[in-house]
């Protein structure tokens, strides 16, 4: 069951980022477009791209996680291999309150800016702001699901679309 809550997950959270993306590219496209043929522009594209690109970022920060795609620094872990699930245990608290105290963080600002509207569209800051709370919960979900897999051996995610041990810098 979990299993199949874990595939579903990914699943409608990297399409969710690919809609997002697709939608700002088109916007954005059309509104250059549109400005070079006839020097005119619509004016909510910047708008609704800037808040697209903010949901973007906070949706697929959980994907990537899951992949190990962020930037991260194993030099302890790999120093001392008898130690690794712990210092790996050790950083799985961490990120777990970390983005717990992001969530009530995130929350509370997006409250607070409910009353505020943004310039063209006329909608609450809040929402726009609602992506960080969002995003981190949906965090905390990966990598509670991750969890196990991480702390044992460091495994992550891979795909014919990703893998991050083959990115070498």
């Amino acid at each position: 069951m979990i299993s199949l809550f874990d595939r579903l997950l990914i699943r409608v959270n990297r399409w969710a980022v690919i809609v997002l993306l697709a939608a700002m590219a088109m916007m954005v496209f059309a509104n250059v477009a549109l400005r070079f043929l006839t020097d005119h522009s619509i004016l909510w594209v910047e708008e609704v791209s800037r808040y697209l690109m903010i949901w973007l970022t906070f949706l697929g920060s959980g994907v990537v996680l899951r992949y190990g795609a962020h930037i991260g620094i194993d030099t302890l872990q790999e120093k001392l291999p008898r130690h690794a699930p712990a210092i790996r245990a050790t950083i799985f608290v961490l990120m777990l309150a970390f983005f717990a105290a992001m969530v009530w963080l995130g929350g509370r600002y997006a409250m607070l800016t409910w009353g505020q509207t943004t310039p063209v569209l006329q909608i609450p800051i809040g929402a726009v702001y609602l992506a960080m709370p969002v995003g981190f919960a949906l965090m905390i979900v990966h990598l509670l699901l991750m969890a196990p897999a991480y702390v044992r051996q460091k495994h992550f995610l891979s795909d014919d679309e990703f893998d991050a041990d083959a990115i070498k810098l």
